[in-house]
């Protein structure tokens, strides 16, 4: 017999393929480059449950922590590590039916979806957390002709206040002018297309209270090309942070060079942080 929690929906397929003319039209022509932030986006119920094992998990459970000095946050990328209804979450916004959603909304066919999350799962970062503006890497690092194309941000920050920042910000493809922030609220969800210029990210230090943490489920989705463009992420300086732009760039070349080893040698992003704290003599 079926438990409630597994009777309910996710994801409202009826719902929102009825928005579809809407907002793929919406999606597909935003500046600075196609994106849409969608409320509400999947069931409460079920997000809360998501919130709810997110603070039973701990540092022992196999988190990575990212800090080099682009970004300062953790994840958490392997499926038999998540907890069940994150799981499941993550599961149902991976399948076929979903996949047929993203691609009409984007106007991109066959899109595939990454069991191995590279870069992806939860994420948290504490007060004081941020990630620079960047351009994601391009190829997934263990299939050479991935091509990354769409990312998938949902929120899961109950009660989070503006003046502890933590927006999301869209730039510009010439790095010029912010365009858009976003506030990371319980449920909503931001999906953008992942260009070589697709500029993102949020460099402003959090300041929420010690307690709290900024929270959310990030998938990516891919396709397969002969010939896909291959980059690592690529962080850039806002404009006004010229003291900034030689540690930006070191650091760019030392994410370009795990990229390419972890490439090489199949590692996993376990060691990212390691390896990239020692270079930059960040921490």
């Amino acid at each position: 017999m079926e438990t409630s929690q597994q009777t309910k929906q996710l994801f409202n397929y009826e719902y929102w393929n009825a928005q579809l003319p809407v907002i793929s039209s919406e999606y597909q022509q935003a500046s600075p480059y196609p994106h849409i932030v969608l409320e509400d986006f999947v069931n409460p119920a079920i997000l809360n449950e998501c919130v709810r094992e997110f603070d039973k998990l701990n540092a022992e459970d196999g988190w990575i922590n990212y800090v080099h000095y682009n970004e300062r946050k953790a994840g958490l990328n392997k499926l038999d590590l998540l907890p069940a209804t994150i799981k499941s979450t993550i599961n149902e916004l991976n399948s076929p039916e979903f996949l047929e959603f993203l691609s009409k909304l984007t106007g991109i066919k066959n899109l595939m979806k990454d069991d191995m999350l590279e870069g992806g799962g939860i994420h948290q970062s504490k007060r004081g957390g941020y990630l620079n503006v960047h351009a994601d890497f391009t190829v997934h690092p263990h299939h050479r002709n991935w091509q990354r194309r769409v990312n998938v941000l949902v929120y899961l920050n109950k009660d989070w206040q503006e003046e502890w920042g933590g927006k999301l910000e869209l730039w510009d493809r010439e790095m010029k002018n912010c365009e858009r922030k976003v506030l990371p609220v319980f449920n909503r969800c931001v999906i953008f297309n992942t260009d070589a210029d697709s500029y993102h990210g949020h460099p402003v230090p959090t300041t929420c209270p010690e307690n709290e943490n900024r929270r959310s489920i990030a998938l990516y989705y891919y396709t397969e090309e002969a010939n896909p463009f291959r980059r690592a992420t690529y962080y850039q300086a806002r404009p006004g942070e010229e003291d900034k732009k030689f540690m930006v760039k070191l650091d760019n070349l030392m994410v370009a060079t795990y990229t390419k080893i972890k490439g090489m040698l199949g590692s996993n992003d376990k060691y990212v942080s390691k390896f990239l704290r020692f270079l930059s003599r960040k921490k």
